[in-house]
């Protein structure tokens, strides 16, 4: 169980986020959605339709997308690089730490290259703010902003620390497989990636779930990655995260314990 619901808890959270975004898109007035449409955006508008049967079609579609090209910047572009250091790096455990080494450098020069854009950064600051609400809740205080403000923007259970430590486990997990041809390298990091997501998955619950030297040492790194996903938000962004929180409190107390 814990190697199925990790995976499916991932493909959940990729499902749940497009589903959000054109939730998002929607509540745009109609003036400024049509101001914003692309050419893409037409084109999939004739293509799918506007009907729920098509929009689902749609988000089917994204979320493969996503994927995908999650895999390839990921898993496969780092392994297709660490290949080419196949001559100079005879040893496969090295070479294995150094695929590694390229994946975290191209997962940290992707987010701080978004992190550019002024939407995206007003997304992060939204993101500070789920963090620090959720602070709030666990530690049993009122959500007001006040409470609010006061927390951490840091949280071990953050995406960002989940696909950081993702990149880690791959290290791992993946030096195991010995084979010097790219392609067979490629088909086992393929097999091998939801073991990978299983195991980040654990563990981010693992160091959520307690707050001890240990745990606080094993979420650090990941944490640090939040500064350049997690920004300080203000308090109108702190009031809508209140909103959000509070429609998604259990009725019954401790059915949201990890």
């Amino acid at each position: 169980m814990p190697f199925v619901r990790g995976v499916v808890n991932f493909g959940g959270s990729m499902v749940a986020g497009v589903r959000a975004i054109f939730f998002s898109v929607e509540q745009l007035p109609e003036e400024e959605q049509a101001a914003q449409e692309s050419k893409l955006d037409k084109w999939l508008e004739s293509k799918f339709g506007k009907d729920e049967k098509g929009q689902k079609a749609l988000m089917t579609l994204v979320t493969a997308f996503a994927i995908v090209i999650s895999i390839g910047l990921f898993i496969l572009l780092p392994t297709l690089i660490a290949g080419l250091l196949g001559k100079i790096i005879t040893n496969h455990i090295w070479l294995t730490v150094a695929e590694g080494v390229i994946r975290v450098a191209i997962f940290l020069a992707y987010i701080i290259l978004v992190g550019k854009t002024p939407d995206i950064q007003r997304v992060f600051r939204y993101h500070g703010a789920e963090h620090k609400t959720i602070f709030c809740y666990e530690a049993k205080l009122p959500l007001t902003v006040e409470n609010v403000r006061i927390q951490r923007k840091e949280h071990p259970r953050c995406g960002t620390s989940f696909l950081f430590v993702v990149m880690i486990i791959s290290i791992l997990v993946f030096s195991v497989i010995t084979w010097s041809n790219p392609l067979l390298r490629i088909v086992f990091r393929l097999l091998l990636l939801p073991v990978v997501v299983a195991i980040s998955y654990e563990f981010n619950r693992l160091v959520g779930r307690y707050d001890n030297w240990l745990t606080r040492a094993l979420s650090a790194p990941g944490r640090w990655i939040q500064n350049f996903t997690v920004y300080e938000p203000d308090d109108s962004m702190i009031e809508v995260a209140i909103a959000a929180m509070e429609l998604v409190i259990p009725e019954r107390a401790g059915d949201d314990e990890w």
